[in-house]
């Protein structure tokens, strides 16, 4: 079975972010994400989640200054810099948050160029931090119309371009199965590439349960398929989040 993380951007949004992590640890889950985390000290963070018993999984670019800005510039062309330093800031915050990974988003931009710009950034990225794990998520273009990076094969072919060690996919089953309407066709053909999961309730992002998803077989395959990394509960939760953990396997 997979080790299962709690985004606490998303669950647990009854209590304050520095209540989410003991509640998150209370119901089951054995780590933790923030997509911003930049809002609050890194060394708060880090101390409030091994008090907790919490590996910290995955945080996003851009870092501390985003303030609710773009999701990202990594395909953005002419912003280059404004993405290198966004993203050498959250490497110092990363420096001590230690997560498993970092998501470098891709922004909104399209065509030819912004593909050029964005693989060219995540090459300097890859070897820039070469020591901490990057990874890549299709958004689906229903909920984030012009973001960049809103295809899987794109994705996978990105990552097999740049060819780093350390660049890997992240797979969301509602982007997935907005994107394609399979989402486990999806990670039947990109599983080998996969370096973190997210798991939200398809059609509508709630809790992973019923739907027109097989959640209980899509764990199961990640078992066959030795995926080896976390699976992080990123959804809307219908009401208060405890009230809808029933489908979290208990150790």
């Amino acid at each position: 079975m997979p080790r299962f993380a709690a985004n606490l951007t998303m669950l647990f949004t009854e209590l304050p972010m520095m209540e989410r992590f003991a509640a998150a640890a209370a119901a089951g889950f054995q780590g933790v994400e923030i997509l911003f985390p930049y809002d609050i000290a890194a060394r708060d963070l880090s101390r409030t989640a091994i008090a907790a018993g919490l590996d910290f999984v995955l945080m996003n670019t851009p870092p501390p200054n985003w303030t609710g800005g773009a999701r990202g510039f990594a395909a953005e062309l002419g912003r280059e810099e404004r993405f290198r330093s966004d993203f050498d800031r959250a490497l110092r915050f990363a420096s001590v948050l230690r997560p498993r990974h970092i998501h470098i988003m891709a922004g909104y931009a399209q065509g030819p160029e912004a593909r050029d710009t964005f693989a060219r950034n995540l090459r300097w990225a890859a070897d820039r931090a070469p020591h901490v794990g990057l990874t890549i998520e299709p958004l689906n273009p229903a909920d984030q119309p012009g973001y960049f990076l809103a295809d899987f094969d794109l994705a996978a072919e990105l990552i097999a371009e740049i060819g780093a060690p350390n660049l890997g996919l992240q797979f969301d089953t509602y982007h997935a199965h907005r994107i394609t309407g399979d989402a486990m066709a999806v990670w039947r053909r990109h599983a080998g590439i996969t370096r973190h999961v997210q798991i939200g309730g398809v059609p509508g992002r709630h809790e992973p349960v019923g739907g027109t998803f097989d959640f209980p077989g899509f764990f199961a395959a990640l078992d066959r398929s030795g995926y080896k990394g976390w699976v992080s509960a990123e959804y809307n939760p219908a009401s208060l989040t405890a009230e809808g953990l029933g489908w979290l396997p208990q150790p």
